[in-house]
């Protein structure tokens, strides 16, 4: 099965894509993850990337396309065991899906199932203003919702450079939102016309919102 998780930025996709991916034997595929993984080790890939991420705008197409196909290919010849991918935060705009299912198709695989998980938008700002990130090991928390046990210091690995992104602030963030109101949630409609669309409410506590996954993902 290949699914697609998508929602907006703070929705959760992050903490939900990584707690149901393995219970359902799918590896996840997370276009920002492959970014900011891209852009710390300064491939030619993650340059480019870093100057539209910093500011808050979409990255183009072609680049996210690039990296993502590149996990593709990575997991077809080193995980052929799992039952397929869950996509997070990809695609987001109808190329990338028509880019996306003539990937797929040339496979003899498809998209079956896409959830939609949102929540109000001062909830959305909230979660990603007051979120910050272990430089050292990638953890993310929330000061407010999910903080590390102790204040300043990584549960993972002990480091205590826990940063704030540099496109975690209201002013990007509501350009994020908006561009994502303009560009992906059209989107929703492309996969709405095959009936594979499932809508989950991201305004409840972590653990009804991952049994709520399960379901539409089953």
């Amino acid at each position: 099965m290949n699914a697609i998780l998508l929602g907006p930025q703070g929705v959760g996709k992050g903490t939900q894509g990584e707690i149901v991916a393995p219970r359902l034997r799918l590896t996840r595929v997370a276009s920002g993850d492959l970014l900011r993984a891209a852009i710390k080790a300064e491939t030619p890939l993650g340059k480019d990337a870093k100057v539209y991420y910093d500011r808050g705008a979409l990255v183009p197409d072609d680049l996210v396309i690039g990296l993502v196909i590149e996990r593709l290919k990575q997991v077809a010849h080193h995980e052929p065991d799992l039952a397929g991918a869950l996509f997070d935060g990809f695609p987001r705009n109808r190329a990338q899906a028509e880019s996306l299912d003539s990937e797929l198709d040339g496979i003899g695989q498809r998209i079956d199932r896409v959830v939609n998980l949102d929540a109000p938008r001062a909830i959305l700002i909230a979660r990603v203003t007051e979120r910050v990130i272990c430089a050292h090991c990638g953890t993310i928390y929330n000061l407010r919702t999910k903080p590390p046990k102790m204040a300043g210091v990584c549960d993972v690995c002990g480091s205590t450079d826990l940063r704030q992104r540099a496109d975690d602030t209201d002013a990007a963030l509501t350009e994020r939102l908006r561009l994502y109101d303009d560009q992906t949630q059209p989107l929703l409609e492309y996969y709405r016309a095959r009936g594979i669309v499932r809508e989950v409410n991201g305004d409840a506590p972590i653990d009804r919102v991952t049994s709520d996954l399960l379901t539409a993902l089953s």
